[in-house]
């Protein structure tokens, strides 16, 4: 709670426009538009001594929360999905929005998101293009592949390999307006995965640099998890350290279940899917792997070659814990999607105690 003297002050952040609005006690003070002008905000604020400040996280992104802070300001920037919203209430305005952020800071109601430093929001956004990429060329390969279908052509192979591309640069058509369609179609994909393979290359770069390099290292020690997975973990969760535990991480990337009990009743339902849908994708994908047993090929003892051994020690602790899993629960028939999920949120855990160096307990 705040004392009789500080000033809380609620923003509502658009892309040209800032409404403000200021309480102390519960009383409005002060309410007024400000163009996106990180300095008249500045200017606005100095009007108090105290002051305590917020806006919801948006497409405006962090940079009004920086200046602020660089300038001595308490800013926070709150999770819009949890700002506490009124049952009945049904009329949204500029408004209404700042005084209520400001009343709701002032009474300890809001909840402060991670904000990531610049550097980490370089490679989020590096991360994050290349997975841009990914939908567009499932999209584009979509697209090829239906054309191809309805004209009576089959595509060769499962996946999109060498033959199937060389196949496709053999399909001629019989009308010219089919074969434009066609041609655009397959510029578009290899357009998509010059894209992405250019975007890795940068991602395998970024990953080689301060101060990511050694959690990056470490990551990859696990099956399942390579340089653009563990990249991305990095740049989407930021300070593992802000979770005191494995459970608060599992419940950040949504992979807990969801519960709904009352009294001595206890009702659990599927996982919450709540945070980061990306890192969640990408744990449930590397926990695949818990599939087969046990073991350490070539690629993976070459991306362990070097590490510390309790590390190492660790991620084979996570092979045999995820193997033996999923046996267990296949064997008393659970279908396998909810077997990865089990399975991708114990890989959770290990990457929780792997980023913080947790000390390794004895077998």
């Amino acid at each position: 709670m705040n004392d009789s003297t500080t000033v809380t002050v609620g923003l509502d952040v658009h892309a040209r426009s800032i409404r403000l609005a200021a309480v102390r006690a519960y009383e409005l003070l002060e309410e007024r538009t400000l163009p996106y002008d990180e300095e008249a905000v500045e200017l606005a604020l100095r009007r108090w001594p105290a002051v305590r400040c917020c806006y919801e996280a948006g497409p405006t992104g962090f940079g009004l929360q920086r200046f602020l802070v660089e300038r001595g300001f308490d800013c926070l920037v709150v999770a819009p999905g949890l700002v506490p919203q009124r049952p009945g209430d049904r009329v949204k305005t500029d408004s209404r929005d700042a005084r209520k952020l400001a009343r709701l800071l002032a009474g300890g109601l809001l909840e402060s998101i991670h904000v990531p430093s610049r550097e980490l929001e370089a490679a989020r956004d590096l991360v994050r293009a290349r997975e841009d990429a990914r939908l567009d060329r499932m999209r584009d390969r979509q697209r090829l592949s239906k054309f191809c279908l309805r004209h009576g052509r089959t595509l060769p192979s499962s996946s999109w390999t060498v033959t199937r591309r060389s196949w496709l640069s053999e399909q001629r058509f019989e009308f010219a307006a089919q074969q434009q369609t066609f041609d655009t179609y397959l510029h578009a994909v290899d357009l998509v995965d010059a894209r992405i393979a250019q975007l890795e290359r940068a991602i395998r770069e970024t990953a080689e640099q301060e101060p990511w390099r050694a959690l990056v290292a470490r990551l990859r020690c696990l099956r399942g998890i390579d340089t653009l997975t563990a990249l991305a973990l990095v740049a989407e969760i930021g300070d593992f350290n802000r979770f005191r535990t494995a459970a608060e991480l599992m419940a950040f990337v949504g992979l807990v279940p969801s519960e709904r009990s009352s009294g001595e009743q206890r009702r659990q339902g599927s996982i919450t899917k709540v945070g980061n849908s990306h890192v969640r994708r990408l744990l449930v994908e590397s926990a695949w792997h818990a599939r087969r047993r046990p073991t350490v090929g070539y690629e993976l003892a070459r991306r362990q070659r070097g590490q510390d051994p309790a590390i190492v020690e660790r991620a084979w602790r996570c092979q045999q814990r995820l193997h033996a899993r999923w046996q267990r629960m296949a064997g008393r028939g659970k279908p396998q999607q909810k077997i990865v999920v089990a399975c991708a949120r114990e890989l959770t855990g290990f990457v929780w105690a792997i980023a913080t160096e947790q000390p390794l307990r004895n077998a």
